[in-house]
């Protein structure tokens, strides 16, 4: 467990101000904090190792805005906190299977009908370049401010963007759908 001496608000300030060796002290510090914290919620499980790798990540990022030292373990366990509700949300899950090299693969890929994908491609046709992409970085498991980040604007306009998005899909996806059961009724 982290000594209270190796995360002493001097070291947390030598380290905001860049020290690289004050930095790694304090991750060095704080890894068995981070460890038992999430194995007591999750298990010993592989994904362990990637929340404390992105919790550090957190906390290196946001280190500079830490107005007072002496509550550096509040602002890692508030960190690693967010980290965990990613993984309850999905966000660690595989995004690609993986296949024994040995092994071919079994059918990867059923083609939905004809008619269905069209459909799902003429609603994403009906949105922005800049709303597709969004749409679609955010399929492949980006955050909301990594999204932001990459298409340079603020994290509540790409929540905005992706909410006006859904809207739009959803309409033109009803107006497929009335097309189809018009014939029926």
């Amino acid at each position: 467990m982290a000594s209270s001496h190796s995360l002493a608000p001097e070291l947390v300030q030598q380290a905001q101000a860049g020290d690289p060796q004050a930095q790694g002290q304090l991750l060095e510090a704080l890894e068995p904090v981070l460890r038992s914290f999430f194995i007591k919620r999750i298990g010993m499980k592989t994904e362990v190792d990637d929340l404390v790798q992105n919790t550090f990540l957190r906390i290196h990022k946001g280190l500079a805005d830490l107005k007072d030292p002496s509550r550096l373990k509040a602002f890692t366990l508030k960190a690693a906190l967010f980290e965990l509700q990613d993984l309850y949300r999905g966000r660690y899950g595989a995004k690609e299977r993986l296949y024994d090299p040995d092994q071919p693969p079994g059918q990867m890929y059923t083609a939905p009908p004809s008619g269905d994908r069209f459909d799902v491609e003429r609603a994403l046709g009906s949105l922005s370049p800049k709303a597709r992409q969004i749409i679609e970085l955010r399929e492949y498991g980006y955050r909301y401010q990594e999204i932001a980040e990459m298409v340079d604007t603020t994290e509540a306009a790409v929540k905005m963007q992706v909410k006006r998005a859904f809207e739009k899909m959803r309409e033109a996806l009803v107006a497929v759908l009335v097309a189809l059961l018009l014939p029926f009724l």
